[in-house]
Order: structure tokens, then sequence, then C-alpha cells
């Protein structure tokens, strides 16, 4: 018999460090006990399905305080809960669960919050398979969902309806990286009992903790950025009320997507490196986006750290910091266009996903990223390369 218990039990604990260490700490060392890992430097994989006990009584006793075993990996496992107890404290929360797939981590959120007949409510240029799974798949049970098209934290007020019981957010968004206030809308959201759900993908905790904007869950595609090599596909979801833990619990249990031991283990190692790759990442991607700018065949870059940006004053306030991840339009209006500039790229590879070590771009019809205006746009992943050979790369594929 398999455990029902939500709660994985944590056995390593990390070691002597203040609760207030800092990020990179918290990255290297939290979580990880050395002593119990007979002084390996990096965690061990436990590689397993299954755990056996020494008896019936152990057994019988499995996930409790008393006995803080571990049961069946599709419920818990001791490399997941060293990468779960890391990211909860980036994140500021008290529990993380992760996945096999940010999809997974957010149809388990979504799904924790919502029933027959609710309402959700949720950024309209939101993460595309976010979309249709709101839009297309759980409407099939009769959950429906208001899509909110801007960033004015009264349009989202306005959306509210009796049953509504989840609010969607990204801020900056898909494909448009409008800058949408967090805590206003959430604050608002939070007076009406209805949960706030945050992917932070984008900013991943080094610039940005929406739980301390007033957020209830935040979901992360931990491929992208916590991974950082482009190896692994993983999510994880991190929240601080035990009320919302408790029903994210059989989510994570009955549906099956959970993350690996080695998957988790490459987590681990992603983020040992997270702080210094996202500074890299947002000072080169800013010099990109500036180039851009100022090129004449370039009609504008939405980059929230441009203080071109309409919401730049507000993500300069919301924000530490900012990623890698933009957009731009090229002046020439033609999907030709558009593809003419992707192909003369020679660094940066025509690709989906982003926050690995490599520069990639993507055209606005091959993956949904402006549906009202599907020729024009190209997204940018500015990856760890050389600055200054991207923007080489970029020139070329801009002259005509």
């Amino acid at each position: 018999m398999e455990s029902s218990d939500h709660r994985p039990a944590n056995v390593l604990r990390h070691p002597s460090l203040p609760e207030d260490a800092g990020f990179e700490t918290i990255c290297a060392h939290w979580a990880e006990d050395r002593g119990a890992q007979r002084g390996a430097a990096a965690p061990p994989i436990y590689q397993t399905s299954t755990f056996v006990y020494p008896d019936a009584e152990a057994f019988e006793q499995r996930l409790t305080p008393a006995s803080p075993n571990y049961d069946y990996t599709r419920v818990g496992n001791p490399t997941t809960a060293v990468l779960e107890q890391k990211l909860a404290k980036l994140e500021r929360g008290s529990w993380c669960r992760c996945f096999a797939s940010g999809m997974g981590a957010v149809s388990a959120a979504i799904n924790a919050c919502v029933k027959s007949g609710s309402h959700v409510v949720a950024v309209a240029h939101c993460y595309w398979p976010t979309r249709r799974y709101l839009r297309d798949y759980l409407s099939r049970f009769g959950v429906s969902t208001t899509f909110v098209d801007g960033c004015d934290p009264a349009d989202f007020v306005a959306a509210f309806r009796s049953e509504t019981e989840l609010l969607m957010l990204e801020s900056p968004t898909t494909g448009h990286f409008e800058v949408p206030e967090i805590e206003p809308i959430a604050r608002a959201a939070g007076a009406r009992g209805v949960t706030v759900l945050f992917d932070n993908s984008w900013a991943t905790p080094y610039f940005l903790r929406p739980l301390e904007l007033g957020c209830d869950l935040v979901v992360h595609s931990a491929s992208k950025y916590i991974g950082g090599h482009s190896d692994l596909v993983a999510g994880a979801l991190v929240g601080r009320d035990d009320e919302l833990l408790a029903r994210v619990g059989p989510e994570v249990e009955l549906l099956g997507a959970t993350l690996d031991p080695f998957a988790a283990w490459l987590l681990i190692r992603g983020l040992r490196t997270l702080g210094v790759r996202m500074e890299y990442h947002q000072k080169s991607a800013l010099a990109v986006a500036r180039m851009l700018e100022e090129h004449r065949g370039v009609e504008c870059v939405n980059h929230p750290g441009l203080e071109s940006h309409p919401q730049h004053a507000v993500a300069a306030r919301q924000l530490e910091g900012y990623s890698s991840l933009f957009s731009f339009r090229p002046k020439e209006q033609s999907r030709e266009a558009v593809h003419r500039i992707l192909n003369r790229l020679r660094l940066f590879s025509i690709g989906v996903s982003w926050g690995g070590h490599e520069s990639l771009a993507i055209g606005g019809t091959m993956f949904n990223l402006d549906p009202k205006d599907p020729g024009r746009i190209i997204r940018l992943h500015v990856g760890l390369e050389s600055t200054g050979d991207l923007i080489a790369d970029l020139r070329h594929a801009l002259e005509i």
C-alpha cells in the first residue's frame, strides 16, 4: 500500500545557517547536511522507486512526525526534498512540491483551487499552454475563465464574480512583457477570498518574490532559469498556507506528475549558480535590448528594463532586476521579414523554451506569441554567450 499522506518527510535538514542567510548561501547550502551525506559535498541521488522498512510496526508509522521515513518516490524522495526546501526558502514560502514539468505544476495548482462551477480570472497574455488549459481543457468540467487584457488593477477587479476562486497572474506577461502591478491586484483578490497563483518563471526568486506581494502560490517552469542548462524538464509550486498544501497533495500523488530524483539533483546543481547566471543574463540582455531600441530596422522593444517601456516605473519598483527574455517588432511588417531575420541569425538558434545557457529566438506565428498580430513579433532569450557576439549576430540578421 502506498501512502496517502501529502507531506513528504524531510530527513535532511539545513545545517547551522542563519534564517536570514543570503540568496547564494541558500542555493549552496540550505537543506543539505553533510554529516548525513557522509561528507559528500553534493547530496546523494536516491534513485529508487520504493523504500523498505525494518519491520511492520515501522511501516505502519511511516510518514509521521515520529517516523520521518519515505514511502514511494511518487509521493516523496530525499533528493527531491532537498530541492523543495531550497526553493521554499528562496521564495519565502514554507513548503514546495516539485513536478515533472512546469505544466505539471501549473495544472496541479489550478486543479487544487477550482471545482465545477468555479470561475478563474487570468492575465490575457499568459503562457500559451496555461491559457489553453484554462480555456479549452477546464471548460469541459464546468470551469470558466475571464482573460484580462491590460495592466490596470481595476480591470482585474471588474472581472471578479461571486464564483471566482482563482486569479492567475504573470508579470511580465508572455510575449508582450506587460507589467501588471502585483500588490494591488493580489490585495483585491485576497479581500474577496480569491486564491492568487503567480508564474514566476521569468524573474525567478532572485529578482521577485510574489508571496511577499500578497500572492498565495508561486509556480515555476524550473526547466528555465532554475535548471539553467537546457538538460531537464521540471516544475515547482511554492506556498505558505498549510490548507493549500493539503489541497495540492492529492494532485501530486494521484495525477503522478512527479519529478524524478536525478532531475531534482540536476536542479540542485543548477541552483548553485542561479544568482551569478541571472546577473549576467540581465546585463547582457539589457545591452542587446538597448542596441535593438536604437536600430533603424526595429519598431519597438518590449523589455521592462528599458525606460521606454510603458510600465517601466512599475517594473523598477516591483522587480529587483530583469531576466533575459523579451521581444521586439521589426519595422518591416510581414511574416516573411520575420522569417528572414530568424534565418540570418547564427548564434541565436530557433527554438522554444528559454532560460538555458544558449541564446534562442522565435517568431510570433511559431508559438502563438501574439495572436492579434502574429507575423511581426520576435521573442529573444539572451543566453550566456559573449554579449558583443550576440549584438553582432542581431545586427547581421537585421541588415536589409
